[in-house]
């Protein structure tokens, strides 16, 4: 994915979050049968705050996990980058913000979780053979 398919990701993900902050979360809440998530992080180079919107395959009670695909790039996107940079970020679910640390799955949680987000989005798994990397999972939960 080069500059040009990045700059139309952001367009969209700032576009959706729109939408979803207009509609106070009616609208854009959902896709694919999966929940939206609005993901904040800072930015490894700048520092600065970033923000992204997500599908959220897997959500146990408090626990979301979010899925690092790019849609099969072979680079890893920039909003994973900035937490694997600074695991401290704030997720927006439901119209609601939260404080969350995040990390990526081991191999194990991997292995329980691949199946559910593929179960989920059967897309994922068809990211996965696009790409030789080995996609993250990444596990968010409540910060205290």
């Amino acid at each position: 994915m080069g500059s040009l398919a990045d700059a139309g990701f952001r367009t969209v993900s700032h576009l959706h979050a729109a939408l979803l902050r207009v509609s106070r979360w009616h609208l854009g809440a959902s896709i694919v049968g999966m929940p939206v998530v609005e993901l904040h992080t800072i930015g490894r180079r700048s520092g600065r705050r970033r923000s992204v919107v997500l599908s959220a395959p897997v959500v146990d009670g408090d626990r979301v996990v979010l899925v690092a695909s790019r849609g099969g790039a072979d680079r890893d996107p920039d909003w994973y980058r900035n937490l694997v940079a600074n695991p401290l970020v704030e997720l927006t679910m439901h119209g609601a913000t939260r404080p969350m640390t995040t990390r990526t799955a081991d191999a194990a949680e991997r292995a329980e979780l691949w199946p559910r987000v593929v179960g989920a989005n059967p897309g994922y798994a068809g990211y996965q053979r696009r790409t030789t990397r080995q996609i993250p999972l990444v596990i968010c939960e409540p910060r205290h």
